[in-house]
């Protein structure tokens, strides 16, 4: 008996949250294990910002993305899926993370992963919602893919060239990047 489709999107998409997950996890932890390694600084965290803890969902999530879309190359809609699930859990890491600080105040530990988690899982939701919409227009997906290689080399500049704005700035150190 083979895959159904349906099946296979979902053990995909599972796959893909279990690796953006853990993958995001460790990016976390991978600047400071590498003793502040430039050429792993692009793609981990290198402080507590959120644009970093963005990094770490973005990161797994694109090189995930690139593995799956070989078994989903006859999907036109493959790739503006794929946008549309990242920037979605992109927005929900600040969206999230500033709500609960603007009510509670200062979030535990344990919030900030949870947030990532949610953020992950919506993202991931969101693609297999895309996935299984019948007529699911997407009629530049050479263009979705080029918008999530222009948000990797974000990632890669703004680690070194860092914008000094709130949502870059480390809230223990108060410094910006590196």
């Amino acid at each position: 008996m083979g895959w159904s489709v349906k099946k296979s999107v979902e053990v995909w998409q599972l796959v893909g949250f279990a690796v953006t997950t853990i993958g995001g996890t460790i990016l976390h932890f991978l600047y400071d294990w590498t003793g502040g390694a430039v050429w792993i600084a692009p793609f981990s965290g290198v402080n507590e910002s959120t644009w970093e803890h963005m990094k770490l969902l973005f990161w797994p999530t694109f090189l995930f993305a690139v593995v799956e879309s070989f078994a989903f190359a006859h999907r036109k809609d493959f790739w503006c899926a794929k946008l549309q699930g990242t920037l979605l859990g992109l927005a929900s890491i600040p969206v999230l993370f500033y709500t609960y600080n603007g009510v509670v105040g200062k979030s535990p530990d344990w919030v900030n992963i949870a947030i990532f988690f949610v953020a992950s899982a919506i993202c991931y939701t969101w693609e297999t919602f895309r996935f299984y919409k019948q007529n699911n227009k997407c009629k530049h997906p050479k263009i979705a893919f080029a918008t999530l290689a222009i948000i990797a080399v974000l990632f890669v500049v703004f680690t070194f060239a860092t914008p000094h704005l709130a949502i870059f700035q480390d809230p223990i150190s108060g410094n910006f990047g590196i």
